[in-house]
């Protein structure tokens, strides 16, 4: 009894509760209905609801207006502090509604204190946002389809009808057809309205098997958007002929396609090489143009560098330039004298320990010329047109 007697209470409660929001609840006083886009960002102006309402500012502030909606998705905002509506979410007229018209949704702006309801509705206008989408014939990547005529066929034959359809609403999804490319022009035609794609004349025997139309499908949007579809039809008679037409047909695009891309590869590769090739020329011109100004204005002495054991190129010796000699030669090699000449510096420190030995060496021939009876005077009588050495290095 005491569950029944609380479950009653409850009731009693919320029927009181009830009761109590029907009074403070006024009638509708207004509805407002906007028509905005697709497709708009975010923070984008709907509408000025406090004023198509007759509410003040004030009134949506203190009667903490908010937007209520049936669904799980709030597309729309309320901005109490300008009594403005923004679009809060992303609306995609083909995602809410497909393909009804029109396109709408609705919510309820509320106030409390009295509790005050506003109807709105949203329009949702469609944007050319989709293009054109084929159904028929299938574009198949790797399969080849071809449409079959035979060479009997009249003027107006039906070979094939382009199926296509645009999820863009109005006249955004009216689509006209038009042919682009094909083989023989003068042989086929399409249906701007339809798609049909029929034969213009009589096909004859010089008509080429393979035929490649280019159909395009454009719609009627502001701008327009299209697709192209391409319809591969064989005029033969028989199946085997047309399978031994068609046998390399899709090789042969797949040669052109990648002809087309390593002829393009070659002309960048080529192009690269060709502009490094530039850029390493000028940046040597530059930088030998850039040392040769350097030394043509520098003041700096110029110190000459002469490397160990280095022979004076002003004269022919072999010796040291500190330690020179003189040999004077007659005709008579037995009456020849040396005359050794004293070195440049006595404060000279030679520091290759090599060239002590060199000069222990000279010292010894020098010993050895002042001695009489020397073995050096019989020297081979070759060495007569020596005059003078001067031989050193630094």
């Amino acid at each position: 009894m005491a569950c029944v007697w609380k479950i009653a209470r409850r009731d009693r409660c919320q029927a009181l509760v009830f009761i109590l929001c029907l009074f403070h609840l006024s009638s509708v006083t207004g509805q407002a209905r906007y028509s905005v886009p697709e497709e708009q960002a975010e923070g984008s102006f709907v509408g000025n609801i406090a004023r198509d309402l007759g509410l003040d500012v004030a009134r949506l502030i203190s009667g903490k207006a908010r937007i209520i909606t049936k669904g799980s998705r709030q597309y729309v905002d309320l901005n109490r502090d300008k009594g403005t509506l923004v679009i809060k979410e992303r609306i995609d007229r083909e995602e809410l509604c497909g393909k009804t018209t029109p396109c709408s949704f609705s919510f309820e702006v509320i106030l409390e204190t009295p509790i005050q309801l506003y109807p709105v509705r949203i329009v949702i206008q469609d944007q050319n946002d989709n293009p054109p989408q084929v159904l028929y014939p299938v574009q198949t990547g790797g399969s080849l389809v071809a449409e079959m005529v035979p060479r009997s066929s009249e003027v107006g034959y039906l070979v094939t009808k382009v199926v296509a359809v645009d999820v863009d609403s109005g006249q955004n999804a009216w689509l006209s057809y038009k042919l682009q490319k094909a083989t023989d022009r003068a042989l086929f035609e399409v249906g701007s309205q339809n798609g049909e794609i029929r034969t213009i004349r009589q096909v004859t025997d010089k008509d080429a098997v393979k035929q490649r139309l280019s159909v395009i499908v454009e719609d009627n949007g502001q701008p327009s958007r299209s697709a192209t579809v391409v319809v591969n039809v064989a005029v033969a008679d028989s199946f085997p002929e047309v399978l031994s037409e068609f046998t390399d047909f899709t090789h042969d695009k797949e040669y052109n396609d990648n002809l087309t891309f390593y002829l393009v590869l070659a002309l960048a590769v080529v192009s690269f090489l060709f502009i490094t090739c530039v850029v390493v020329i000028i940046s040597v011109k530059i930088y030998r143009w850039r040392q040769s100004r350097v030394l043509y204005h520098s003041n700096l002495p110029v110190i000459p560098y002469y490397p160990p054991r280095y022979s004076d190129t002003l004269g022919t010796g072999t010796l040291q330039h500190v330690y020179n000699y003189e040999v004077c030669r007659t005709n008579d090699s037995r009456k020849s004298d040396c005359k050794f000449g004293g070195a440049g510096s006595q404060n000279v420190l030679i520091m290759d320990p090599s060239s002590t030995g060199t000069m222990q060496r000279i010292q010894s021939e020098k010993s050895i010329l002042d001695e009489p009876d020397s073995p050096l005077e019989s020297l081979d009588e070759s060495r007569k047109s020596i005059s003078t050495t001067n031989v050193g290095f630094p």
